[in-house]
């Protein structure tokens, strides 16, 4: 069994191999600890495009301690994750791609809101995604960071 890293450059590997599905499920399964979301992937046929840098203000988070929020989590256990990915930041950690639904023009993110959040508190602008969209990739290029 080959030792996974889950790192940019990984992801990059995978998908020049066109693998990059494989890889999200890889990575959802066990670092990414998000188990239900990649069972909710494997539902139906769904498009990838990445992994790119994209400018992090382009991006939407579905997932916090706002109460609009689809997935709420309270603010204590919001800040506690927060706070240890600022910290990972800081240290020089080198993040998996955040996991993106392109949707009606927009760009949900699906697996990595406490990332996002660490990355915009440390005015971090810029990070890398790997987009998915259950009908055929819409045009993107437009959304990749200049």
């Amino acid at each position: 069994m080959v030792m996974m890293t889950f790192t940019v450059e990984e992801a990059l590997r995978y998908a020049k191999e066109s693998a990059i599905e494989q890889w999200v499920h890889n990575f959802l399964n066990s670092a990414g600890n998000n188990k239900p979301f990649s069972d909710g992937l494997k539902l139906q046929k769904r498009y990838w495009t990445g992994p790119f840098e994209i400018r992090l203000d382009r991006l939407t988070r579905c997932c916090g301690p706002e109460p609009e929020m689809k997935y709420y989590i309270a603010p204590e256990s919001w800040e506690k994750e927060i706070k240890t990915f600022c910290t990972l930041i800081q240290e020089g950690w080198d993040m998996p791609p955040l996991i993106v639904e392109h949707i009606d023009g927009q760009l949900i993110v699906n697996d990595g809101n406490h990332r996002l959040e660490a990355m915009i508190r440390m005015k971090i602008q810029t990070g890398w995604v790997i987009v998915w969209n259950s009908h055929v990739q819409q045009e993107i290029h437009h959304f990749i960071a200049q």
